[in-house]
């Protein structure tokens, strides 16, 4: 059972360590970011050492029977103190929280210790990589260290249990709070995990055999811990989807302004501050188009400046006659309308043919109020946007003819 679930967690907590070593390099004054990444790579740690063919090879190694052990258990019990730490950080002032860590981080290495002193007087001799705490629940060193271990092990899960669900109320952000609840859930999954091991203590005293339960002891603990690393990891992940939806969508939107922007711009350059990087380059490198959209929109606006001269009434009426009878009305409406304006100028503009008395666009008057409301507006002027006919462009002459009318 430990070799099937173990991978698994291993998995979840590697890819968490992942993501979050990459943050890291952005970030690292965040304290709670870098306890939350090392309680992640330590999670890993503790799944591969337990591995069998990984126990094995580093008993060899090494040359200690069974020293995947203590070495794995000590992982889990730094485990449980940067998770401690990672809430002292989400719900405490930074300067408690640095304390409330400090004081975690001693107590774990206290543990930690003293496992390894009660190790070393247990000297295991037979390496038992699937059923150690089972083989050796009969030893009063091995006893008093499985207690120590389970002890702690369950003070922290019921810390996380109530914690959690406790700082899960207040949160301010949905995903958190739901990370937080999921937290709760994994933690008293994993106390199966401990009344399964200390039952094997109280069995060697008593004379009862708890062997059959040992896969289930694995079931919670992995289970129990592969949900409570989920749930660490949903608010980071929330964040990261919501990054990428912006991402995405500020391109998007860039991309759908693209024949608006570029029929304004051939008709007066001088609209584009600087010449624009293509799009498809800045998608390859994994740039972001937030700046270039917030020019283009500038840019925009501006080229509607230089065309106002050429609005004529005529057009906006005429225009507005006929979007109405296709059944649009409000913003649509005057986006439309806008639309076919820009058009209709650009028409006059290469023409050279200004209005004496030109009309005002039918957008002018549109409550934008926010740089998004305006954006949204210009994407529905785009998509009703089609720009003019190019003006037919005069053939060069040929300098060896003669000029019409010329004398041979």
């Amino acid at each position: 059972m430990k070799d099937i679930l173990h991978p698994l967690c291993l998995l979840i907590a590697g890819t968490g360590f992942l993501f979050l070593l990459r943050d890291l390099g952005k970030s690292r004054r965040d304290p709670a970011l870098i306890a939350l990444a090392f309680t992640y790579g330590f999670s890993a740690l503790s799944y591969a050492i337990s591995l069998t063919w990984v126990w094995v090879r580093i008993d060899s190694t090494l040359g200690v029977t069974n020293i995947a052990v203590p070495l794995a258990q000590s992982c889990v019990v730094l485990v449980f103190a940067l998770q401690a730490t990672v809430l002292a950080h989400w719900s405490k002032p930074l300067a408690a929280a640095r304390r409330r860590g400090r004081l975690l981080l001693t107590a774990a290495a206290a543990v930690i210790l003293c496992m390894g002193v009660l190790f070393v007087l247990l000297t295991p001799a037979a390496q038992r990589p699937t059923d150690f705490s089972l083989y050796y629940a009969h030893d009063p060193f091995f006893q008093a260290y499985l207690t120590l271990y389970i002890a702690t092990y369950t003070v922290a899960e019921v810390y996380l249990t109530r914690s959690c669900w406790k700082y899960a109320r207040t949160a301010g952000s949905p995903s958190i709070a739901r990370g937080l609840r999921l937290i709760s859930v994994g933690a008293v999954i994993t106390l199966g995990y401990s009344a399964i091991r200390i039952s094997a203590v109280f069995g060697a005293v008593f004379g009862f055999s708890v062997k059959s339960l040992d896969p289930y002891a694995w079931l919670c603990g992995d289970i129990g811990a592969a949900l409570t690393q989920v749930g660490y990891f949903l608010p980071t992940l929330a964040q990261r989807t919501a990054s990428v939806r912006d991402w995405c969508t500020a391109h998007l939107r860039y991309w759908r302004l693209r024949h608006l922007w570029s029929a304004m711009d051939r008709a007066d350059p001088g609209i584009a501050l600087r010449r624009p990087v293509r799009q498809r380059d800045e998608v390859l490198r994994g740039r972001r188009a937030d700046f270039p959209l917030l020019r283009r929109r500038v840019e925009i606006r501006g080229g509607q400046t230089l065309l106002r001269r050429y609005l004529d009434p005529a057009v906006r009426a005429r225009s507005e006659a006929g979007r109405a009878a296709e059944g649009l009305t409000g913003a649509r409406l005057a986006a439309a309308v806008t639309a076919d304006q820009i058009r209709e100028a650009l028409a006059r503009h290469h023409a050279g043919e200004p209005v004496d008395a030109p009309a005002d666009y039918a957008d002018a008057e549109l409550p934008l109020a926010t740089p998004e409301d305006e954006l949204l507006h210009l994407q529905r002027v785009a998509a009703y946007f089609t720009p003019p006919p190019a003006p037919e462009a005069s053939l060069p002459r040929d300098p060896h003819s003669a000029p019409s009318g010329a004398r041979t």
